[in-house]
Formats: structure tokens, C-alpha cells, sequence
């Protein structure tokens, strides 16, 4: 039986908060040849409603991906629950690659559900894998990412992503004087939104501890830009920083230890890492010229950043200790927000190929073999955000003069939006894995 991962719900009542929208998917690019699944709808035994529907969320799951094609109900030919009521005939008549069939129970009294799923090949008649799921009854979408997860890896061999989370910024503008900014946190796929963090001055570069308990982010609420952790179970905060000028791009290492930081204490914007455990900063960068947006490699023992000291910007590697950076991108005009997949070997970043090109778009460059690819053809996409499987990307955009975030799957055949229904969505932060 797997673990289910805890949920923790927070959301600061403020005298003036206005409810958080939901961001709901709209696929906008798909594989050419998807691979066909039938989802059949779980069965129910117990008393009352179910909060979700499972089945329809681990369909819903699959097809946002690109990866995958979902049967609609209405043209299966049976509805089976368990392996004993799985004919194989039926689905290769309908040309289904794969099966999943599930039920849940919830006896009377009890706050807890079991979900019973079984996935199986159809071609090959076998049953791949199968489980029972026990959660609370608020857990249901929980259970169904999960499922979505194990389908997933079994179908790809890539570990499903589905019951991570995004954090991003959203502004909603009142009126001329007032404007409402909130740091949200969502399902991956938008849903289940709640705000962390509210202010009627601007908040900015939200970023997850790799433990997924705690989040970064600057905020002017004192008029001044200032860096803040703050523990996403129980809203406790501290400032971290407090030092003239500019304290900005909060990002963690990997092995939690550090974060890294743009601050201009001595001058210019200049790259630092403080120790945590000992608020101990080190001074990474120490030029006239900008020096901004840090991201660490996989190991923790270097960190990328932007830089125009060359008159125009670039991305730099440089070792935690200091010492002479190393230019990574020189066949673009304008290169920034560097950050590696997990193979440390591609470099996902913002890019602008000449100087009469205006538009900016997210491309992956391999640093062994130099080869670019370039993923979006918007024009004002920004700070790019990696899955945790290093499957998708989610990015800032603009449509009909809106921010939205936009995600594409690293190979760029896949594509899915996440529009908000008010006000501007910006700077996607993709959470870790969540136990």
C-alpha cells in the first residue's frame, strides 16, 4: 500500500482578500499519435457522494500531458471493476492500448476510502500492476494523481509528476490605487488553489525548499525589497534579509543547506549564498555590471546566474567558494534564467537569437554537443520552471495583454495553458516531489 502524502491547508484571512481563482488546463498541443487508454469510470459502494471522481481525474491526468488518448465512457462496451470482469476482446475492438479499472469503498462511519485499481496491457491480456489506496475522503484527488503517477511511469518509465504543485504570483488589479498581489499554491494542474501570502505591495519570486515544507519570496510590504521563508503548514515566516538596496531571487540548493540571492549591499546586484544554519554570506560575484537570477546545479556546489558584463546578458556557471565565472552561452543575443534539467547536461533558458529579434521565447541548450532547441513561439515568455522529472516546463506569458502560464513538454510536442479567470498569473515555481 503506498504512503499517501500529507496535505497541508493554509489560508490567510485577510480583512480584504478576495477569493483565489482556480487556473484550469486547456491543452493546446498534443503528440501526433497519443496512446490510447480506456479509463473505465471506478465503481462505488457506500452511502454517500463522492467529493471526486476519480476515474475522470486520472483521465484528465494522462491526456493533459500529450502523452496519452482517453476513451470517453460512452463508447465502451463494458464497464468491469476488478480483473474477473475484464474481457480483452472488448478493448481491442475499440483499439485500446491500455486498461485501468478500479473501484472505491467507503464503509459507513468512517472518514477513510479504499480505492482498488488494477492497470493492465491489452494486447499482452497481463496485468501490470495493482493496488488499494486508503486515504480520507477530502484525499480522492490525492489518490487519483497518484494512480495517474503509477500508470504513468509504468506505460514511459519517467516518474509521474502529477501530485506536485505549483507556486506562481497572481495581481489582481481593483482599481487605479489598489492591486491585490498573492503568492498561490495549486495542484500541478491549477486546481485546489490557496493563497500563502497577500499584499497590496508586489511579491515576487516565490521558490520551494526542496523538502516542499517551506517556500522563499521577496515582498515590499515595508516599501523595501526583502527576502522571507515561510512554513507553508502553519504560515509561520521570518525575514532572512534586511539589507540596503536590492535583496531579490531567493532560490535554495539542493541539499537545502544555503539559498542563493541577488543583493547590492556592496555596490552592484551581485550573487550570494547564505549559509542557513549559520547566515553566513559568501559573495559569488563581484563585478560593475549586473550580476542576477541564480539557479544551482544538481550537486549544490555551483550556481548559474545572468550576467550582461559583456554588454549584453549571458549565463554564467561559478563554484559556491568564488572565484572566475564560466561564460556557458555565447550563440545568442540575449540569454538569462538558466537552469539545468536534471541530467545536468541541458540548460533550459530565455532567449533572444539577434538584436532586431524582439521576441523571447524558451529554448533548451545541450552544453556537450551545443545544440539549441527552441520550445515556444510567443513572444514575451519568462522565468522558466522544470518538473521535478524533467518532463515539462512551465513559463510566464502574455495573451491578449494578460499574464498566463503556459507548460511544454521538453521535446516541445506537447503544450497546455493555464489561464486565469481574473487578474495576471506570472513567475511558475514547480515543487519538488511531495511525499
Amino acid at each position: 500500500m503506498r504512503k499517501m502524502r500529507h496535505i497541508f491547508w493554509l489560508t490567510l484571512i485577510l480583512t480584504n482578500m478576495v477569493t483565489a481563482a482556480e487556473l484550469n488546463i486547456e491543452i493546446t498541443q498534443g503528440v501526433d499519435n497519443p496512446i490510447p487508454i480506456a479509463v473505465v469510470p471506478f465503481s462505488w459502494e457506500g452511502t454517500s457522494a463522492l467529493s471526486e471522481d476519480v476515474a475522470a481525474v486520472v483521465s484528465a491526468d494522462l491526456q493533459q500531458v500529450g502523452e496519452f488518448r482517453a476513451l470517453p465512457p460512452g463508447n465502451m462496451l463494458s464497464m468491469p471493476d476488478e480483473a474477473a470482469e475484464v474481457f480483452f476482446r472488448d478493448w481491442r475492438i475499440l483499439a485500446q492500448d491500455y486498461l485501468l479499472v478500479g473501484k472505491i469503498t467507503h464503509s459507513p462511519g468512517s472518514q477513510l476510502v479504499q480505492v482498488q485499481y488494477e492497470f493492465f496491457d491489452v494486447a499482452r491480456e497481463q496485468k501490470l500492476i495493482g493496488e488499494v489506496l486508503t486515504g480520507s475522503v477530502d484525499q480522492l484527488r490525492d489518490i487519483a494523481h497518484e494512480i495517474s503517477n503509477v500508470v504513468f511511469e509504468q506505460v514511459t518509465g519517467i516518474r509521474g509528476a502529477f501530485s506536485t504543485e505549483i507556486l506562481y504570483v497572481s495581481a489582481q488589479f481593483i482599481s487605479p490605487e489598489l492591486t491585490y498581489f498573492r503568492i498561490e499554491k495549486s495542484d500541478y494542474d491549477g486546481r485546489r488553489s490557496q493563497v500563502l501570502v497577500e499584499s497590496q505591495e508586489p511579491l515576487m519570486s516565490p521558490a520551494w525548499s526542496p523538502d516542499g515544507r517551506q517556500i522563499a519570496y521577496l515582498s515590499f510590504e515595508t516599501n523595501l525589497p526583502r527576502i522571507y521563508i515561510q512554513e507553508i503548514a502553519t504560515g509561520e515566516r521570518r525575514q532572512i534579509t534586511d539589507f540596503p538596496g536590492i535583496n531579490s531571487s531567493p532560490v535554495w540548493s539542493p541539499d537545502g543547506t544555503k539559498l542563493a540571492m541577488v543583493l547590492s549591499k556592496d555596490g552592484s546586484p551581485d550573487v550570494y549564498v547564505m549559509d542557513l544554519m549559520t547566515n553566513q554570506l559568501t559573495r559569488l560575484t563581484d563585478h560593475p555590471r549586473a550580476e542576477t537570477e541564480p539557479s544551482w546545479t544538481a550537486d549544490s556546489r555551483s550556481v548559474l546566474f545572468t550576467s550582461d558584463r559583456t554588454g549584453q546578458p549571458q549565463i554564467y556557471q561559478v563554484g559556491i567558494t568564488g572565484g572566475f565565472p564560466e561564460r556557458l552561452t555565447f550563440d545568442c543575443f540575449y540569454c538569462s534564467k538558466g537552469r539545468f534539467l536534471p541530467d545536468g547536461k541541458n540548460l533550459v533558458h530565455v532567449r533572444r537569437d539577434t538584436r532586431q529579434d524582439n521576441s523571447y521565447s524558451i529554448a533548451i541548450f545541450n552544453i556537450e554537443t551545443q545544440r539549441v532547441i527552441t520550445l515556444t513561439d510567443t513572444s514575451l515568455d519568462e522565468s522558466p520552471s522544470v518538473a521535478p522529472n524533467g518532463s515539462m516546463i512551465m513559463f510566464a506569458t502574455k495573451v491578449n495583454g494578460r499574464g498566463i502560464l503556459d507548460a511544454v513538454s521538453i521535446d516541445g510536442r506537447v503544450k497546455f495553458r493555464l489561464p486565469s479567470a481574473q487578474g495576471d498569473v506570472r513567475e511558475p515555481s514547480w515543487s519538488p516531489f511531495l511525499n
